[in-house]
């Protein structure tokens, strides 16, 4: 650590250790801003591909408090994308697995895992005391759920699904853009079924959602609000989509 507090001075509430883990970021957003980062809490919902993307990212750069939710355990078709999980976790429950793996990456990070299934009573619990939520699921029951309480509580969720070689991303909050259950409204919430994906998919689209969490915390250039980010990874091509869509307050309201 060459004199890095030296070089830092404004950051006094960073410990030197935190100085010299962020030392490559800090110039670029600032001491306020990673303050700021330290000062957050964030909820992820999911803990598989798009998940373990999210979680890892969001705790290397230093979020504060980070809430994940997941009823699963590891399974040996989880290993070709969902980079939290080695072979010998198979068996074990996925939130407890990544509480270990993030701890030994960033210390500094208070860590609330949660092995649950995602139910409105569960997110009463901690939805309103977080900054972000994060859809990083494969099923929209639990989506709409989860749209259903951060839109009351007027939190910003930022939405990704992928399958196959595709994803689309776009961000989601009350007051600037419709609820995802009146944009995906022609989607059945019931439907589920097995995700098939290319294993680069769902590492490229969580990236970009933890991009858009730190833009909604840091007030970094404009979020995806009434976009729809659309990616093909064969081509490859990134589309933004603009969303025009009105007469919701029947869907969202309810």
């Amino acid at each position: 650590m060459a004199n890095i507090e030296g070089v830092f001075e404004s950051c006094r509430e960073l410990s030197s250790e935190e100085l010299e883990r962020y030392s490559r970021q800090i110039p670029v957003i600032g001491c306020e801003k990673q303050l700021k980062l330290k000062e957050s809490s964030v909820l992820v919902a999911g803990v598989g591909g798009l998940g373990s993307i999210i979680l890892y990212y969001l705790v290397a750069a230093g979020i504060g408090r980070v809430v994940f939710i997941d009823d699963g355990i590891v399974e040996l078709s989880n290993l070709q994308r969902q980079i939290l999980f080695t072979t010998e976790d198979i068996g074990k429950p996925k939130v407890l697995v990544a509480e270990n793996r993030l701890k030994a990456l960033n210390p500094h990070i208070k860590l609330i895992p949660l092995q649950a299934t995602i139910t409105e009573d569960l997110l009463e619990k901690y939805i309103r005391d977080v900054d972000v939520v994060v859809d990083a699921l494969d099923n929209w029951e639990a989506r709409f759920v989860i749209d259903k309480i951060a839109w009351k509580y007027w939190k910003p969720i930022v939405h990704a699904g992928v399958g196959e070689y595709y994803g689309q991303l776009t961000v989601i909050k009350r007051g600037v853009t419709p609820c995802l259950r009146c944009l995906f409204r022609g989607v059945k919430s019931s439907s589920r079924g097995r995700v098939t994906v290319l294993a680069t998919t769902p590492g490229i689209l969580g990236l970009l959602e933890v991009n858009e969490v730190f833009k909604l915390l840091l007030g970094l250039s404009e979020p995806l609000y009434n976009k729809i980010l659309v990616f093909n990874g064969k081509k490859p091509s990134i589309d933004i989509v603009e969303i025009k869509i009105s007469d919701c307050s029947e869907i969202c309201e309810n």
